[in-house]
């Protein structure tokens, strides 16, 4: 139910901003169909508020969720799973089956993101990581299907951003929640020309044929829009996905000219910064390079550390 004078969600989907870092940076979902709900993706510890909220705000009770989604379990998608099923009694997890584990006992995936950002980051963004009770995680393989009062979400395995990353198609919108598959589509960067989409190769497992592989999958489905978690709903599939596919080899060769520098990062950096620039200048974008350099700092910061990790890997495989 809604209240007086406002309009349901489109299809019942309800866009969350998380507040991760800045407005309109990091959303989650909530699906409502027959008074049941279903999140996907959570945020940090920090965006609990946020998804209670939304609640609320469509007159559901916390006792109504009957899931909680994850694509893939990077803090700012599920940092905060095991704060918010501590508040959702009849809820479940749903997760990668490589994803599960880590849910379950966090150690290693807080091990794994200290080193990349630090304690001190990691206590200011996402405090303290809580685990599942593993009685309530459900893996969900590839084909994976679950319902929401009789509402039918299908789930594909979709790795090349992670390999704990899955998609969910939602056959009601025609619309996938992508999670980082699908990349980074800021509002900043909205012109007349629509949308604008980036890959994410952040650490540790970029891997650019299966992202690609994983991209070209979702496009069988002939969806009407994507719901990616940076930042909410796109339209123009087919054209982001060109977008994307181009730039994921643009951002390969980058790398591959950068493995003979003597700073790699630097010089990988210096060349994301071109790269994503040119591409939004020919896209109509008028912003001046402050403020795309402002908008872009953490994600070329991290592609570039993607980007380093898989140069290493790719070295050691010989």
């Amino acid at each position: 139910m809604t209240s007086a004078g406002t309009t349901p969600p489109a299809h019942g989907i309800t866009t969350i901003d998380t507040g991760f870092q800045r407005p309109r940076f990091d959303a989650a979902y909530l699906i409502v169909e027959g008074g049941r709900g279903a999140f996907v993706d959570c945020g940090t510890n920090h965006s609990v508020p946020a998804m209670l909220q939304a609640l609320e705000d469509n007159g559901l009770d916390v006792a109504d969720v009957d899931w909680l989604v994850l694509t893939h379990v990077h803090l700012d998608h599920a940092g905060g799973a095991g704060a918010l099923m501590r508040e959702l009694p009849n809820a479940r997890l749903l997760v990668h089956p490589r994803g599960a584990p880590h849910m379950i006992d966090p150690s290693r995936l807080i091990a794994g993101a200290t080193a990349v950002y630090g304690e001190a980051e990691m206590a200011r963004s996402y405090g303290a990581i809580l685990p599942v009770p593993e009685a309530r995680v459900v893996e969900a393989p590839d084909g994976c299907v679950i319902e929401l009062a009789g509402r039918p979400l299908h789930c594909i395995d979709s790795p090349g951003h992670a390999r704990h990353h899955l998609c969910l198609w939602d056959a009601r919108s025609r619309s996938w929640f992508t999670g980082d598959t699908f990349g980074l589509s800021y509002r900043e960067f909205d012109t007349a020309d629509g949308a604008f989409a980036l890959p994410t190769t952040t650490p540790v497992q970029f891997e650019p044929d299966a992202l690609k592989a994983s991209i070209r999958r979702l496009l069988q489905a002939r969806p009407d829009a994507m719901y990616v978690t940076h930042f909410g709903r796109v339209e123009g599939v087919e054209r982001l996905a060109g977008m994307l596919l181009e730039q994921v080899d643009a951002m390969v060769a980058a790398a591959l000219r950068a493995a003979a520098a003597e700073d790699v990062h630097a010089h990988l950096v210096a060349e994301l910064e071109t790269l994503y620039r040119q591409r939004l200048r020919a896209h109509g974008v008028t912003l001046d390079d402050a403020a795309i350099a402002a908008v872009l700092a953490m994600d070329i910061e991290l592609n570039a550390q993607g980007l380093e990790v898989w140069l290493a890997r790719r070295r050691a495989a010989g």
